[in-house]
């Protein structure tokens, strides 16, 4: 049965414009983060008016690492906390651009932006009203226009995620990617739970089964997600949980996972093997001694690290290139990388007994 779309999209908007009026109104720990912020994080989260912090709905830290100067489109952006955080990221010569389809949380956006202008000591946002799987009715988002697209627990919003991905696609530079934290299931989520509001609103009824949505990324063109971390969402209301064991789904689990997702054509659907390697220089600020592209990809400064022919492509063809020395080529081809698995990625389902099983990796599984 098909999801209702008028009928999700004003469920949506009413939730989070009048419902919910402070993250304390959640009913799960779906649209929170549990993590502690990296230090410069925090330190652009301080600078943030409390309104919007308030305000804030999401499972993740949406910003990726090397953005100075870049422009960063924001989909879901609410009252825009993680747009002034991307603000300072990215500085005077960068830009940001949010979109949401709550009028009511814009309006909190708005109404502090000339705080944060003065507060950074310049005015590099722009806010606009909209559905993000409507994103072509937006004039000032033109193809090839972003370098990164970021979105915090608001995809799986969306009843129409595909339209999501492929405009994400249509608006990338090349090399450029998605950069985005939501909320997935370790199974497909029965039509009982769909049709029920609360849940959507708690970004539970929506998530997307992570093997539905790796197959989604690839089919929208992104043909090698890859997640960076993950976390079990704990379902803590009673009422929410009660309902769910009732309905016999309490072997349904859900996780707050981050992927990136490249928009690069030379990508494979696997991970092969052409006997190259990287050398990290140790350059990308606050990771002298080591950067992780992805869950499974630390590399040490200096140290010789070896990677399929995907993971080359990511660092070479990106603005990552000038932190890495490359060796190797495309003459010859030694078959699939070692250990591609298909296993649910997510880890924190492993170790607390989930589903997933050990060594899979969903995407990009070299290590």
């Amino acid at each position: 049965m098909a999801v209702d779309k008028t009928a999700t999209h004003s469920s949506v908007n009413a939730y989070y414009g009048k419902t919910l009026q402070r993250t304390s109104d959640l009913k799960t720990n779906a649209c929170c983060t549990s993590a502690s912020p990296p230090p410069h994080i925090a330190n652009a989260i301080s600078n943030v008016h409390d309104d919007v912090v308030l305000k804030y709905y999401g499972c993740g830290f949406c910003v990726p690492d090397e953005v100075e100067g870049m422009t960063i489109l924001d989909l879901g952006c609410g009252a825009g906390r993680d747009v002034y955080i991307a603000s300072q990221l990215v500085g005077p010569n960068g830009r940001v651009i949010g979109v949401d389809m709550t009028e009511e949380m814009l309006a909190v956006a708005r109404a502090t932006q000339s705080y944060h202008a003065e507060k950074f000591g310049f005015d590099n946002v722009e806010f606009h009203l909209g559905l993000i799987e409507n994103l072509d009715d937006i004039p000032a988002l033109t193809d090839g226009s972003v370098d990164v697209i970021i979105s915090n627990c608001v995809i799986n919003l969306c009843p129409d995620k595909e339209a999501v991905l492929r405009s994400c696609r249509r608006l990338l530079k090349s090399g450029g990617e998605v950069y985005f934290s939501d909320v997935y299931s370790n199974r497909r989520v029965p039509r009982e739970l769909r049709e029920d509001e609360v849940l959507w609103g708690e970004c539970l009824s929506g998530a997307l089964y992570w093997n539905d949505f790796q197959n989604l990324a690839r089919r929208c063109g992104f043909k090698d997600p890859r997640l960076v971390e993950d976390s079990p969402i704990t379902v803590d209301n009673p009422a929410v949980r009660e309902k769910m064991d009732a309905l016999g789904h309490s072997g349904l689990e859900f996780y707050s996972a981050t992927y990136r997702l490249f928009q690069l054509d030379c990508l494979e659907p696997h991970c092969e093997d052409y006997g190259q390697a990287v050398i990290y220089r140790g350059t990308i600020p606050r990771f002298e001694s080591g950067w992780a592209l992805d869950d499974h990809h630390y590399m040490e400064k200096g140290k010789v690290f070896p990677v399929c022919g995907n993971t080359f492509n990511m660092l070479k063809e990106t603005r990552f290139e000038k932190h890495f020395t490359f060796i190797g080529d495309w003459s010859t081809h030694y078959g699939i990388y070692d250990g591609c698995g298909t296993s649910m990625p997510y880890k924190s389902g492993v170790a607390k007994g989930g589903s997933g099983t050990k060594g899979g990796g969903g995407g990009g599984c070299c290590s």
